[in-house]
């Protein structure tokens, strides 16, 4: 598969209903990927100041247990995805699974819990959840 941002392909679960984002303009699933926007408007310098600035502000947030974040990837929407519990008791996704978006994982300072972290072109999201994703709970959601 031919990707944009140059990322190897081989170990995604989707490379069977994706056609690589080279094929597809930067829309891989059929959403935008960010990297892509980014390398099509102004090359791998311009995707890694991206990175740069969106690392400063989920540092910025200081959340208490968080470690520094010190790099992001590309994430599939339907990776990252989690269903949160809302305070009505119902289960929300916030992502859209066609998307691929910036984001990492860390480990919880003190905790076998780990820091979700993901950012779109108009969002920062980050959680906290056991392993595979367990009991995620949404930690801030917040508009960029």
């Amino acid at each position: 598969m031919s990707t944009i941002c140059k990322i190897d392909c081989g170990g995604c679960g989707f490379k069977d209903k994706c056609r690589g984002c080279a094929e597809t303009g930067g829309r891989p699933l059929g959403g935008e990927c960010v990297a892509a926007e980014c390398i099509k408007a102004g090359g791998e310098t311009a995707l890694a100041e991206y990175k740069a600035k969106v690392i400063a502000e989920f540092n910025a947030l200081k959340i208490e247990g968080m470690p520094e974040i010190t790099g992001l990837v590309s994430l599939c929407g339907a990776y990252v995805n989690l269903a949160y519990p809302m305070p009505n008791g119902q289960q929300m996704k916030l992502l859209d699974d066609s998307k691929v978006y910036l984001g990492t994982q860390v480990e919880c300072d003190g905790s076998d819990k780990c820091f979700g972290l993901v950012a779109g072109t108009d969002f920062l999201l980050v959680s906290r959840y056991e392993a595979y994703g367990a009991n995620p709970e949404l930690i801030l959601f917040r508009k960029r």
